[in-house]
């Protein structure tokens, strides 16, 4: 895929230790783009508890943080775009994730990115059928990046 055809924007409106740098994330997004689509414009952006927890009540109806919402671009019709949306992860949670699941943080931060991401490809894990589905494809795909399937438990 050439990557000049993506436009990944990393945001950061928090900062801490351990949240990935953003060449890193634009390149988990990428690999989550392939054989998916030739061209792409999304933004991926890094938040707190308080941002977060602010859009899952807004979007969602629901109180407290998630780990990751995303916000599927839907064209007018008639219209074409290449832009796919927005995810937007909560460092505060998928850390603490990382820590209570005993996964690596990279690896943690990896799946939430591809999961995210799959999300504006028009994935969804609402059903049983589909959540098999998005979670075959997820561990694929952080297979192929060397992470251990998210979904084993971790030891």
């Amino acid at each position: 895929m050439n990557t000049e055809e993506l436009r990944i924007d990393v945001q950061f409106a928090v900062f801490a230790d351990g949240i990935p740098s953003g060449e890193l994330i634009q390149q988990w997004a990428t690999h989550a783009l392939q054989g998916e689509r030739e061209t792409a414009e999304l933004v991926v952006r890094i938040v707190d508890e308080a941002e977060m927890t602010a859009l899952n009540r807004e979007y969602r109806g629901k109180d407290g943080p998630t780990n990751v919402l995303s916000f599927p671009y839907e064209p007018m019709p008639g219209v074409t775009s290449d832009l796919l949306g927005d995810v937007v992860i909560c460092a505060p949670v998928v850390a603490m994730e990382a820590i209570k699941q005993g996964k690596p943080l990279a690896s943690h931060w990896a799946h939430i990115v591809i999961h995210g991401v799959l999300h504006l490809l028009g994935h969804e894990h609402t059903k049983d059928g589909d959540a098999q589905r998005m979670e075959a494809l997820e561990t694929v795909l952080l297979d192929r990046l060397g992470f251990a399937d998210p979904y084993l438990a971790q030891g």
